[in-house]
């Protein structure tokens, strides 16, 4: 009996989930599939997925389309972390190959024929090897295909990778006549709010390409829209847009699962927090990597909690909190040692400035432990010749600021200009209601 109930208990639960899910938003991907895959039919694909590419219901969009009869499945991009986001940052991924028949990955052995079976491997080639040119597409793997197709989860920073191979993907299909599909996705954390400074050209870098904010407010296809037009691109470009999505979404308002687009982005807290707390990559503390909070746990074996908490409070940060903790890495920075440091809680979203919340982390950092803190030194994404965190913000001004003590107030009023500039060239690309 109580086997039975347990069962009528969890096909109530299945069937309640897919009820919710009829009526969800609907993603690009799930378009495609509902529409039986129509607008690619007959072509030979190029996928640029990763786990997070799935529909509503938990299918990997690389198993619909290598089963599907209308397109030929001919290879799989994988992005930075892998096809299964299984690689750390800045870990070079090898290639490897999708075999079907067996749903896992193996080392690529040798190219696959022309004809394929719903059995046959598929390459799957990394786009993030250990040089930047491993980043790009090559002309042999371009050469075989029709078209690239991409659906991979953004979290709506500048800094996150994916949208950069996104954009080296358009421009493979422009020099070599392809055509380029964005499969579209929520901006987990709302398509609104803008935040932080616009990037300067002279520090391009793969943690932001082209000159747009921190937080930019788009989707991937809107920035793919973007990017065409304003950065001079010029692939031909298709956009499958979603159903149901509107801007003042936040992810757990979507209906759809959330799935960890990379091994340190594991909820929509820790995507809510990284505009502001990536910025720690490019010091010497830690922002949690290697504890079950990243971009949420910050701190450093020489800071003490207490007066670091004490600092950020005083700064009255809005919809934030700041609890003192202590944690050991165990992995990455200050790995295996005690650290003290703070866990970041947000505590009302829609006021939240994360960005200016990193800023006041590292400035706090700077003020209270200037023997200790540090900018990183080492090459970062494949840049030796400028400091990670002028990368990261965008420029060198924020650290020259940081530096010479600027306040947060002014710090914040120094790139409104550029912000309300962007916005106006932003609202040419938008396609999607509030």
């Amino acid at each position: 009996m109580l086997i039975a109930n347990i069962l009528a208990s969890q096909e109530r639960f299945f069937m309640e989930r897919n009820r919710l899910m009829s009526n969800s938003l609907k993603t690009g991907l799930d378009i495609l599939a509902e529409n039986d895959f129509q607008c690619l039919k007959g072509c030979r694909i190029g996928l640029v997925a990763n786990q997070s590419s799935i529909t509503s219901d938990f299918r990997y969009s690389f198993d619909l389309l290598v089963k599907s009869k209308k397109v030929n499945l001919a290879a799989i991009f994988s992005p930075e972390h892998g096809r299964f986001g299984s690689e750390q940052d800045m870990v070079p991924v090898k290639d490897q190959r999708f075999d079907p028949g067996k749903n896992r990955p193996e080392r690529q052995k040798k190219p696959a024929g022309k004809k394929k079976s719903a059995d046959t491997p598929v390459p799957v080639i990394s786009l993030y090897g250990k040089t930047g040119r491993s980043l790009i597409p090559d002309k042999k793997a371009m050469e075989s295909l029709d078209a690239l197709v991409f659906d991979v989860q953004d979290v709506g920073a500048r800094y996150y990778t994916f949208i950069y191979t996104m954009s080296f993907c358009m421009e493979a299909c422009a020099k070599h006549g392809k055509t380029m599909f964005i499969l579209d996705r929520p901006n987990p954390i709302n398509g609104i709010n803008l935040e932080g400074p616009v990037l300067k050209k002279s520090f391009s870098s793969f943690v932001g390409r082209f000159p747009i904010p921190v937080r930019h407010g788009m989707t991937v296809g809107e920035l793919a829209f973007l990017f065409n037009v304003e950065f001079g691109i010029g692939c031909e470009l298709r956009i499958i847009k979603m159903k149901g999505w509107k801007r003042r979404m936040w992810f757990d308002e979507t209906g759809l699962p959330w799935i960890a687009p990379s091994p340190n982005m594991p909820t929509l807290d820790t995507a809510t927090l990284y505009p502001g707390t990536c910025l720690l990559e490019g010091t010497n503390l830690s922002e949690g990597r290697g504890t079950t909070k990243p971009f949420e746990y910050i701190g450093a074996p020489w800071i003490d909690p207490e007066r670091f908490t004490k600092a950020l409070k005083e700064e009255k940060l809005p919809g934030v909190v700041f609890r003192p903790i202590r944690f050991q890495p165990k992995f990455q920075k200050w790995k295996d040692e005690a650290c003290g440091g703070v866990h970041i809680a947000v505590t009302d979203r829609r006021c939240f400035k994360p960005f200016l919340t990193g800023v006041a982390i590292l400035s706090a950092a700077l003020k209270l432990y200037p023997g200790q803190f540090q900018w990183r030194q080492e090459p970062y994404e494949f840049v030796d010749d400028r400091l990670a965190i002028d990368l990261l913000a965008g420029s060198d001004r924020l650290r020259r600021q940081l530096e010479s003590g600027t306040s947060l107030k002014r710090i914040e009023s120094s790139w409104q200009k550029e912000l309300k500039s962007f916005a106006a060239t932003r609202k040419k690309y938008l396609l999607y209601p509030y």
